[in-house]
């Protein structure tokens, strides 16, 4: 019996052994048919398990079900590394050089530059998740539902009217007018406490000029847990404009009206015009940077969440307005225009 078992792990070992030299496909069949085919030397072997005595076939027969799995084990393992081999060598191949290369410059390829709504907005996201807040994200296309009703907006709101909105023709669906619809999703897809942020491009037909475009960028954000203050809300927005200007930001809160808040507020930020070309340019005055409140309790209500035990805060930063204030850009039509002139000033 010691010599039976003995010759399974030299079966083994010459399948080990013999398997390191296959290099194609066709190789690893065959050599894995010479051990485990029907004719193969251990098939051949388990032919003669009938002429054992039981009390060896009860130590044979698992030792050799053990040899047929370390060969099966070892050769797909051997296969796998044979087709990331063969694939890895296709992609040298067939390697393409996607940079543009320019003579003059020696080929050297050109600097690539990011949108400047876009890195401020990576840098904002990166402050949220420092204070321990989720990034959310939602669709272009958005319903009524989410877009006004779950925001306290009935249908005869003068808000709707003031949002411009670009409808499609089945009147059902429409291009979201704000960033709040993320608002709505995340708080139906969380239980309390919770803190997220959603940024995003969002569409209002309105006109297009230095300081307005049909289509621009927000961040919309909010904190929902029990006893959620106004003094919360002060405190996370001056932390965030400090690490986004990175100094202190003189800041105040003016009465503002949004009818998914209840109290709403105005942040504005005492900032100086990037061109003076006056005396009373040249004087500090108030940017209004951060409109914010506390949740409606409808709103609460409409993302399930009980208004009686839970409270919390909410604001919405234009991210266009933050890169102009940040970069003393004076016309927002400069985002959307594809020059290069502008675009390579924010080059990486």
């Amino acid at each position: 019996m010691n010599a039976k078992l003995k010759h399974l792990d030299d079966i083994l070992a010459q399948f080990s052994e013999g398997l390191s030299k296959c290099n194609t496909n066709q190789e690893l069949l065959d050599w894995k048919s010479k051990f485990i085919g029907k004719q193969g030397s251990l098939n051949e072997v388990l032919k003669n398990l009938k002429d054992l005595s039981e009390a060896d076939r009860k130590i044979f027969g698992p030792k050799a079900n053990a040899t047929r799995e370390a060969i099966e084990t070892q050769w797909q393992t051997k296969q796998l590394q044979l087709e990331r081999t063969m694939i890895d060598e296709e992609l040298k191949k067939n390697k393409i050089d996607i940079f543009l290369r320019d003579s003059i410059t020696a080929n050297a390829p050109l600097k690539g530059a990011m949108h400047p709504t876009y890195l401020v907005q990576r840098r904002i996201e990166d402050i949220f998740l420092s204070m321990g807040f989720e990034i959310l994200d939602g669709p272009h296309i958005e319903d009524d539902f989410h877009n006004f009703t779950a925001l306290n907006i009935p249908k005869d709101h003068p808000a709707r009217d003031m949002q411009d909105t670009f409808w499609f023709k089945d009147k059902l669906h429409l291009l979201r007018t704000h960033t709040s619809t993320i608002q709505i999703r995340g708080m139906k897809e969380r239980t309390p406490p919770m803190r997220f942020v959603g940024p995003g491009k969002v569409f209002r037909c309105e006109r297009t000029d230095a300081t307005h475009e049909m289509c621009f960028h927000q961040l919309e954000g909010m904190m929902v847990g029990e006893n959620i203050t106004v003094s919360n809300l002060i405190y996370f927005m001056q932390t965030l404009l400090k690490k986004i200007f990175r100094r202190d930001m003189e800041t105040r809160l003016r009465p503002g009206f949004f009818p998914f808040v209840e109290p709403g507020f105005e942040l504005d930020i005492r900032w100086k015009k990037p061109i003076a070309t006056t005396a009373r340019d040249r004087h500090s005055g108030w940017l209004e940077l951060l409109p914010c409140g506390m949740i409606h309790p409808e709103v609460l209500r409409a993302g399930g969440i009980d208004p009686k035990k839970y409270s919390g805060f909410a604001f919405g930063l234009g991210l266009d307005r933050l890169v102009m204030v940040n970069n003393g850009i004076n016309d927002v039509r400069h985002f959307h225009s594809a020059d290069l002139r502008f675009h390579e000033q924010f080059s990486i």
